[in-house]
């Protein structure tokens, strides 16, 4: 991959990072010289590394904001792209402070809204589906794959009881009314914030590898009913109506009947999230996706309070309905628990690992010193991880994202467990030269993390803080 980088950009290498993964087995670099910097990407699928390929040609020459491949060795699984940064709309929407979304994150859905109309109609009239992945059409079999995906990885792996002869009745019943959506549009099939990067104050898209032909409905779905975006149900209904107005200036739309498909592709996309969310935190013991599934359920009690949909489902419903009171009833145990989590920043140099005072001892200690250190950087070193402009420099490193973000999974096992077994203390410390930058951020943000995710009692202590403040 260095090599071709180099043949491309015609200097050395002197950057080489591994980026943090997404759900897929494809592994992306971020490479750069004095004067350029690109992703690369292994993708082990030879079919999967030509359509991706393929399908950036096609939505460049429409116009679409894709990144540019700059050059690509297909018979070592490898190509070189643009590198478009590091910050998502998701990014963003998790920084929005308060309950109401601003201005920017409002006209960047309604952005995002307009590129996808044109994927859909636009690209898609003339794309050669033959290069699909894995499949060319969302069809009866694709929507029995994501039904069978929820049955065996969230009601199993939960021990949800249902009937199975009566469940999977249902299914077809989803099915057959769905199949009356038209589906000769393309469909980006994972269209959510995650795959929307912000780059020269425009979006940007990812990931569309897995598109195939299908409706209208499924992308909107899943840009609107993503789970952990966990947006205000008004906001959906707001793009919902901002992207029927702007479809009318492609199609004749029936607006009735498309929302009424509509919510039964949101319902087909939340049941189909939890079975991925379920396979990747129950199966793959991924702590950050079982997190992520109480937002799946929020959207399911939403959906059965508020939705009359032209179809029945009662065993379905029955199962979601338990699906819902389990989790309630997890939320409720976990709020009872007498957990104490005690977070301490503190100095390899000046402190030493701190001892634990209860009875128990033990617990966690993070080493930071491999982290990319501000304290080098003459600008930064009156300053702490408290500090905003330190804050920034850590946040923009891949690496410290990928540290934290191994943290507190590890972390979220233990304390699920440590609850489970009505433990009464977890001590967690992140340690630095000085105790100073890194240590306080990695601390801080754990903290931040835990109290939105659980009712217990966190404790944050910064033992070098007399020093810096």
């Amino acid at each position: 991959m260095i090599r071709l980088f180099e043949d491309w950009s015609g200097s050395r290498v002197i950057d080489f990072i591994r980026l943090a993964g997404s759900g897929s087995n494809r592994q992306y670099y971020r490479m750069s010289d004095e004067n350029s910097t690109a992703i690369g990407l292994i993708g082990e699928d030879d079919q999967e590394n030509e359509t991706f390929l393929e399908f950036t040609s096609h939505f460049t020459k429409h116009g679409l904001y894709v990144p540019e491949i700059y050059t690509s060795n297909l018979d070592e699984k490898i190509y070189i792209q643009q590198d478009l940064g590091a910050v998502s709309l998701f990014d963003l929407l998790q920084k929005n402070s308060g309950s109401e979304l601003s201005g920017e994150i409002e006209q960047l859905y309604q952005q995002s809204i307009n590129e996808l109309i044109k994927f859909q109609v636009e690209a898609g009239e003339d794309l050669d589906f033959s290069y699909c992945f894995p499949r060319i059409e969302f069809d009866e079999q694709s929507m029995q794959w994501d039904l069978n995906y929820f049955k065996y990885y969230s009601l199993k792996f939960q021990n949800i009881l249902f009937n199975e002869e009566k469940l999977e009745t249902d299914f077809q019943t989803i099915i057959k009314y769905l199949s009356q959506a038209e589906t000769n549009y393309f469909m980006y099939r994972d269209f959510q914030t995650r795959n929307i990067l912000i780059y020269q104050n425009k979006p940007y898209f990812i990931d569309y590898q897995g598109g195939r032909k299908g409706p209208l409905q499924y992308d909107l779905a899943s840009l609107l009913f993503q789970a952990k975006a966990d947006l205000p149900f008004s906001f959906r209904q707001q793009m919902l109506d901002y992207y029927l107005e702007k479809l009318t200036e492609y199609l004749k739309v029936d607006q009735k009947e498309f929302v009424e498909l509509y919510y039964g592709f949101v319902l087909l996309r939340t049941l189909q999230v939890l079975g991925a969310y379920g396979f990747r935190g129950y199966y793959e013991k991924k702590p950050h996706f079982m997190e992520s599934l109480a937002y799946a359920v929020k959207n399911v009690d939403w959906l059965l309070d508020n939705i009359e949909f032209k179809f029945e489902f009662p065993e379905l419903k029955k199962s979601l309905i338990q699906l819902s009171e389990k989790f309630k009833a997890n939320n409720i145990k976990k709020s009872s628990s007498k957990l104490n989590v005690e977070i301490n920043s503190f100095s390899y140099i000046y402190v030493g690992i701190p001892r634990d005072k209860s009875d128990h001892g033990g617990g966690f200690v993070f080493d930071c010193r491999a982290l990319p250190n501000p304290g080098r950087h003459i600008e930064y070193r009156q300053l702490s991880g408290l500090h905003q402009p330190v804050i920034d420099f850590l946040t923009k490193e891949p690496a410290v994202d990928i540290f934290s973000q191994s943290v507190f999974d590890i972390v979220c096992q233990a304390i699920d467990n440590y609850i489970d077994r009505n433990f009464d203390h977890l001590m967690i410390n992140f340690g630095c030269t000085g105790g100073q930058h890194r240590s306080v951020y990695c601390a801080e943000k754990l903290y931040k993390k835990l109290i939105e995710k659980y009712n217990i009692k966190v404790e944050l202590k910064h033992l070098m803080k007399d020093c810096w403040s």
